[in-house]
């Protein structure tokens, strides 16, 4: 009888024993949850816009596209962002006003960067179309996180669209950027655009050599607001 006692109650300690080890377990690993999934969780910084951001003639458009180069850039500066590519070949302001929808649905936002304009003026459509399309964008994006960082890039419209349009599609985005108070990156090809060994043969997107530039020039912008 005494040694089924001493057993019966060192089966007990036994078990009390490893039943607060394992709540101590448990209670370490939620701290160390909690300590490290704010500091590794990643922020989305999408960037939205045409064949630009898309990469489009470069072999390999992910890696070799500023976008691609930035989010290796972050990476390499253990910074806690992901960049996510929104570039769609051809879109127009117009069509941003609806493709921006299913985007902001996707995931949560924490820097958006609008580059578009680009193909508007390619087409001649006048910059006053243009900038209350890129206002539509820009408060579809506030309504949904009213919190989100956003940042304009400017483009430049083409010579032979004369003074008149050059010079209002100009001030389209220094406008948008004043009104709605977001910085603005003034030209998103200052350096590469016009320069035929930085572009390819279509004269308009950027070599990988075109695109390390681009890098720069958003950089600048993007730096101060991460």
């Amino acid at each position: 009888m005494k040694i089924k006692n001493v057993l019966f109650i060192f089966s007990l300690l036994l078990f009390i024993h490893c039943k607060n080890e394992l709540k101590e377990v448990k209670k370490e690993t939620t701290t160390q949850q909690e300590q490290i999934t704010p500091a590794t969780q990643k922020k989305n910084i999408v960037f939205f816009g045409n064949s630009l951001i898309a990469g489009y003639g470069l072999d390999n458009p992910t890696k070799d596209g500023f976008v691609g180069l930035i989010a290796a850039r972050l990476d390499s500066l253990q910074m806690p962002y992901m960049c996510v590519n929104a570039g769609e070949s051809g879109r127009t302001t117009s069509g941003g006003t609806s493709s921006v929808d299913w985007i902001i649905e996707q995931q949560p936002i924490e820097i958006f960067i609008l580059e578009l304009g680009g193909n508007d003026a390619l087409r001649g459509i006048q910059p006053e179309e243009s900038t209350k399309n890129l206002q539509t964008i820009i408060d579809k994006v506030k309504a949904k996180n009213p919190s989100v960082k956003i940042i304009l890039a400017g483009m430049e419209a083409p010579r032979n669209m004369g003074n008149t349009y050059i010079k209002a599609f100009h001030n389209m985005y220094i406008s948008l950027s004043k009104k709605n108070n977001v910085p603005l990156i003034p030209f998103i090809l200052e350096g590469v655009g016009g320069i035929a060994e930085l572009n390819q043969k279509d004269g308009i997107h950027p070599t990988e050599e075109g695109n390390k530039i681009v890098v720069e020039n958003i950089w600048q912008i993007l730096k101060p607001v991460l």
